[in-house]
């Protein structure tokens, strides 16, 4: 089992055309991801790596080959328009790796996503991988393992460094979410939470977080009334110097609200074992597995 995308997600790719969109679209392919469209306004008619048609519109690909997923990468200045012209085809799954998105950009998607069906994950992110099934995003997919532990993070490398130490300690991983690290964005640690507290296939999980914002207790607050699945987490920024961001646009404290401190004392609270430092992450979960 697994959450979001599997062996049946058909995939668009908007700029696939672009450097980094192709690049990152026939890596995905290479996987295995079922890759049935491109979009480049302008290019319609041609195809990508000779069998993945082109079209001018996120409509057209989608009246014309079914796609339920679209991966974006469209530069900063374009990327929330992309994102709403996925909303407006009714793509259920939107996965946005650009970064650098205006806030003000990213109000009008939150908005509109408010009253759509479609699920947005970043901006800003590595993208959704359900290992030996479907990888929609820039991740190194050889890391991953089927498995039945879900990993569910704001940070694009320490999502891949807790993958590798789970693959390593024979424990393979039913599906991996980067969420993205921007202030504003469309899928939140509580909504995946959510989903592999649902998902019969995701035994235990890792949550990975950062200073700033309040999504991390949040989470924690719901884990600790609902979820009887083993947790482990992990807060960055803990060394952070007070008013400062750490690497995301999102990891800013402010207002004495954010502090790693604060999360760590609500993730404990809710019986969930934290990792002192990203190289504990896989072993502080075997420690909350073993413990019970």
């Amino acid at each position: 089992m697994s959450i979001l995308v599997d062996k049946n997600t058909r995939l668009l790719v908007q700029g696939i055309t672009g450097k980094s969109g192709g690049f990152h679209a026939k890596s995905c392919m290479d996987y295995g991801t079922n890759v049935v469209a491109g979009v480049t306004p302008g290019r319609g008619g041609e195809t990508f790596e000779g069998k993945v048609p082109v079209y001018d519109t996120v409509g057209e690909a989608r009246t014309h080959t079914g796609c339920n997923a679209t991966m974006i990468f469209v530069p900063p200045a374009g990327a929330a328009d992309s994102i709403l012209e996925a909303v407006d085809a009714g793509i259920e799954l939107i996965v946005c790796i650009t970064e650098g998105i205006p806030v003000i950009d990213m109000m009008r998607v939150k908005a509109a996503l408010q009253k759509s069906r479609s699920r947005l994950i970043g901006p800003n992110c590595p993208g959704i991988i359900t290992p030996g099934q479907c990888k929609i995003g820039i991740m190194p997919g050889y890391i991953h393992n089927p498995g039945k532990v879900g990993v569910v993070s704001r940070s694009g490398t320490l999502t891949y460094e807790a993958v590798w130490q789970l693959s390593s300690r024979g424990h393979g991983q039913s599906t991996c979410v980067g969420i993205g690290g921007d202030p504003i964005n469309g899928t939140s640690h509580l909504d995946v939470v959510k989903m592999f507290n649902d998902d019969p296939g995701t035994e235990a999980f890792i949550m990975i977080g950062e200073i700033g914002g309040s999504a991390e207790e949040e989470a924690a607050e719901w884990i600790g009334k609902n979820c009887k699945k083993p947790v482990a987490a992990f807060i960055a920024g803990a060394t952070a110097p007070p008013g400062r961001r750490m690497g995301h646009a999102g990891a800013i404290v402010s207002g004495g609200k954010g502090t790693a401190q604060g999360k760590i004392e609500a993730l404990k609270n809710a019986g969930i074992e934290v990792a002192s430092t990203p190289a504990d992450m896989a072993d502080a979960l075997l420690r909350r597995i073993k413990r019970g």
